[in-house]
């Protein structure tokens, strides 16, 4: 008979281990719960119910709630910016940037809020929030532009860049706006200009 020895290490792992996949679950339902409710609707005591724990379990994971935020905001713009990367990959190099605008201003990402990209969901609610929850939104959005400009024929230029804060701007006020408004038809219009104004000839 084959003998298990549970030896402290071994148990240290594993509660460790728990402790990581619990603390990836409340960063990822507090990364949903932000971009459907914003900072001010996300309370802790719902982020740790949609994640399955206790409220009480909080401060084993987090020193305060501005910390849970921030690991929340990094988590959203990491998942925007690795999906945006991922569609511009697919794409033949010279329609990269035209899919890429299609899949961001698309009818899906407009009603995809908590799966979606934070700074439409959040962009207004950024200048009062805590220190590090802006540090880690500005991270993501400085790659977000990064990536816009990557895409440009002009890459490594001061054009590239200059044109890459315009795209990034522009694609996610229309789609600010366009979730904001409750006209439909208004809506579809924003997001189609943005597109129509930004996607290249034969894009």
């Amino acid at each position: 008979m084959m003998e298990i020895i549970v030896t402290e290490s071994t148990m240290k792992r594993a509660t460790h281990s728990r402790k990581e996949a619990s603390h990836e679950r409340i960063v990822e339902a507090a990364a949903r719960a932000i971009r459907r409710s914003g900072y001010g609707g996300s309370g802790v005591a719902d982020i740790m119910k949609a994640a399955g724990l206790t409220h009480g379990g909080f401060y084993a994971h987090f020193a305060s709630r501005e910390a849970m935020l921030a690991e929340a905001a990094d988590r959203a713009g990491a998942e925007t910016v690795a999906a945006l990367t991922r569609i511009a990959a697919d794409a033949p190099p010279q329609r990269a940037m035209g899919s890429l605008l299609r899949a961001y201003l698309s009818k899906e990402h407009l009603e995809a809020t908590e799966r979606g990209c934070p700074a439409a969901a959040l962009g207004s609610e950024m200048p009062r929030q805590a220190p590090e929850v802006r540090r880690a939104a500005t991270r993501h959005i400085k790659e977000m532009i990064d990536l816009i400009a990557r895409q440009s024929p002009e890459w490594g230029g001061p054009a590239a860049h200059e044109r890459a804060l315009v795209t990034v701007a522009t694609m996610v006020g229309a789609l600010s706006l366009a979730r904001a408004v409750d006209d439909l038809r208004l809506s579809d219009a924003l997001r189609e200009a943005a597109l129509n104004h930004l996607v290249p000839v034969n894009g």
